[in-house]
């Protein structure tokens, strides 16, 4: 199978450095092909440009119109192209990021706003002109999972953690943009307490990465709602009789 392995940490020799090149070996040896977007090391611009688009001559064109209307010209920036190149070829798609504030790193941020750009992340029409969102897009069939790290312990990010669940932390991300363009969310791999991380700690962590990348293909995703299944009303509000006495993202798992 192919896999897409987009890598945001600047320190290569980092414990984000080490686990990605465990994991790299890992799916090699498993036969599976592997593509990565080391986002620090390629240097990747996060910042969303005019000239991304081609050459507008009346300089009038809204952003979403012009990446549009540079999609299916074929002259969306090059950087661009090939990482749609890779996510076309993909059948899983891999985020690696250390938790930042809450969320992911600039650069990697950077990268979804200027790759996932209209007519290839969102803004996908179906025959009958209805937007294809929530389960559905161009990234259907794909399977989607975060490895993240952080240095708080794993108790700070569960149900009642004081710095959420994370669930909640992960939501813009998993349903957000993984869930939105199609793809399947699996259940993310997090690396608690990162900074002060044992060498027996670290061999657990290697472990339990390879151990979830060995089922990466046949683990239950995420049990999102689909826009299209009859889960939405036509303001795109979850049903009142779907999961009635409860608000908030878990809502929208079924």
């Amino acid at each position: 199978m192919n896999i897409l392995w987009v890598f945001a940490h600047p320190d290569t020799r980092s414990l984000n450095g080490a686990l990605r090149d465990a994991a790299l070996a890992e799916l090699g040896k498993a036969g599976h092909r592997v593509e990565q977007s080391d986002l620090y090391r390629m240097n990747w611009n996060p910042v969303v440009r005019a000239d991304d688009y081609g050459h507008d001559p009346t300089g009038r064109l809204h952003v979403a119109t012009a990446s549009s209307t540079a999609l299916r010209r074929g002259s969306l920036a090059e950087d661009i192209v090939t990482e749609q190149a890779k996510l076309r070829r993909a059948d899983a798609v891999v985020l690696q990021f250390p938790l930042w504030w809450f969320s992911m790193p600039a650069i990697l941020k950077g990268w979804v706003d200027r790759v996932f750009v209209e007519g290839f992340g969102y803004g996908i029409r179906s025959e009958g002109g209805s937007t294809r969102r929530y389960g559905d897009g161009l990234m259907s069939g794909k399977r989607a999972l975060v490895v993240t790290s952080m240095g708080g312990s794993e108790y700070t990010v569960s149900t009642r953690g004081i710095n959420g669940s994370l669930e909640e932390l992960l939501f813009p991300i998993h349903h957000g943009i993984f869930w939105y363009t199609g793809m399947s969310v699996l259940p993310p791999v997090l690396v608690a307490s990162a900074d002060r991380m044992t060498p027996k700690d670290y061999r657990a962590a290697v472990d339990g990465l390879a151990d979830r990348l060995s089922t990466l293909f046949t683990d239950s995703p995420i049990a999102y709602r689909s826009q299209s299944g009859g889960n939405y009303d036509e303001n795109f509000v979850l049903r009142s009789d779907l999961a009635p006495d409860e608000f908030g993202v878990r809502v929208h798992v079924g």
